[in-house]
């Protein structure tokens, strides 16, 4: 599981999309990967996630995993599809066991320093701030962790390219996650070029920040 969390931390930059069908995922997917990401997020916030999924992870070399996996049922659905790893906005103690009884990582959502303690406990050290604008943004992270050295961060939420540098500089943060590069009208109006352009600007920007 280790070498999926390193290829996350290799992007630095982890696109979040949400597809209105399965069709719109894999184009997306496709454009990501022009663009210069091998990574992507596809998110259970729609019926299509579960097919978007299947088709994503045909693309050779593209890591997909699923997002906002609230429920067991969602995580059985994102492994028997493909995925390689999954992601949540909180922490549900039972689909972090799920999680690691189907051989994935699991990245759980906090917000505090109460759920930080909470995911070390059940054994996770990557953790997903979210809504991280909200919770303070780079300056929460560079906080919790100077009391929390063991654990990496995934900061999603609010993230974008004029604030995605502040981040990425904090060695605690493994990677961003980010939904500005695949938004759902640019899906709807076919503009998968845009998308690529954008997955090109954010590997740039990743790039110009010191690992």
């Amino acid at each position: 599981m280790s070498d999926v969390l390193e290829q996350l931390g290799g992007n630095r930059v982890v696109p979040v999309l949400t597809a209105a069908d399965a069709d719109q995922a894999e184009r997306a997917c496709r454009a990501l990967l022009a663009g210069g990401l091998s990574v992507v997020e596809i998110t259970f916030r729609t019926a299509a996630a579960a097919e978007g999924i299947r088709r994503a992870a045909t693309i050779d070399g593209l890591l997909v995993g699923a997002g906002t996996v609230l429920s067991t049922e969602q995580l059985a659905q994102a492994v028997d599809a493909g995925a390689r790893f999954a992601v949540a906005p909180g922490t549900n103690d039972a689909v972090v066991d799920a999680a690691r009884g189907a051989g994935i990582p699991f990245v759980p959502g906090i917000a505090t320093p109460s759920e930080i303690e909470h995911v070390r406990a059940l054994g996770c050290r990557v953790a997903k701030v979210f809504p991280a604008s909200l919770v303070g943004g780079p300056a929460f992270v560079k906080s919790v962790a100077a009391v929390y050295p063991d654990v990496r961060f995934v900061p999603t939420g609010g993230v974008n390219p004029d604030n995605l540098g502040s981040y990425l500089e904090l060695p605690a943060v493994l990677a961003c996650g980010g939904t500005w590069m695949c938004e759902p009208a640019l899906l709807r109006e076919g503009r998968y070029d845009e998308v690529e352009r954008r997955a090109r600007a954010a590997v740039e920007l990743a790039g110009a920040v010191p690992a």
